[in-house]
């Protein structure tokens, strides 16, 4: 049996005096689906930050296996080195270019994967032009994906909300990620968008085949479209299993209700 895509073990992650994360263990099998929820300031986007190298974690293990690669440890990557790697994300708060097109906006994430030199960008050689057609060519693919291709030409900035959490995610697409981690994708979303947010997320998976790691907190959404749920509370994992499984667990229902422990 393979290695996980993403193995992490034994997260921490100390903020001074306070433990944000604390030994935290999560792993994503290809081509699944795994939800990480909890309630607000459970740790769940500064286990992201932490993956992606945007913090660098006090301790533990962030193990990655892109396919057909060997096994390595990404402690340490700075965020450029984790997306060439393979691993893509979009976050809580909408991150586009808003001066520039829907278009453009994808082509800025396809061109980590772009093989033209400065000196031929500068000369156009034919390399470099057919590296642009491209970068192009598999921009407009995402933008299928995520039915945007009649908004191509349209500023980011004049997409409507539900359509502009798309684009992000065609973004992160275009980096050609074998894990693609989704932070709360369905905020602000009414239940259409929803709706149509959860068919996207299973066609990602279903066409391109990759795993995908989303934190959300549409209960519905992460039922309808994980094989697995973590739940964190406080920093630490609390509970994990398939979704009907986690929505039964008590320590669960406690931590979402707020119900108060007597020990």
């Amino acid at each position: 049996m393979s290695s996980p895509v993403l193995d992490v073990r034994k997260l921490t992650m100390d903020f001074g005096g306070i433990r944000a994360l604390d030994c935290v263990d999560l792993d994503v099998n290809a081509g699944e689906i795994v939800a990480l929820i909890g309630p607000n300031g459970a740790g769940k986007t500064t286990f992201f930050n932490c993956i992606t190298g945007i913090y660098a974690p006090s301790s533990g293990e962030v193990l990655v296996e892109p396919m057909g690669q060997l096994q390595r440890r990404i402690n340490g990557y700075k965020p450029n080195k984790v997306t060439e790697l393979g691993m893509a994300r979009t976050f809580q708060n909408i991150r586009l270019f808003p001066d520039m097109t829907v278009l453009e906006n994808v082509m800025i994430g396809r061109h980590i994967r772009n093989k033209s030199s400065i000196l031929g960008a500068v000369l156009q050689t034919r390399h470099t032009r057919e590296q642009e057609r491209l970068v192009v060519e598999k921009s407009y693919e995402m933008l299928e994906l995520v039915g945007l291709t009649g908004f191509a030409n349209e500023l980011s900035s004049n997409l409507p909300y539900g359509e502009q959490r798309r684009l992000e995610i065609a973004r992160a697409m275009a980096t050609e990620p074998f894990l693609l981690l989704l932070d709360e994708p369905a905020a602000g979303m009414n239940p259409q968008e929803t709706q149509a947010l959860e068919a996207l997320v299973d066609r990602i998976r279903q066409k391109l085949q990759i795993a995908i790691l989303l934190i959300e907190h549409d209960m519905k959404m992460v039922m309808s479209v994980s094989d697995r749920v973590f739940v964190m509370e406080y920093g630490q994992r609390i509970a994990t299993g398939k979704p009907e499984e986690v929505s039964k667990n008590p320590d669960v229902i406690r931590a979402y209700l707020g119900e108060d422990e007597d020990d």
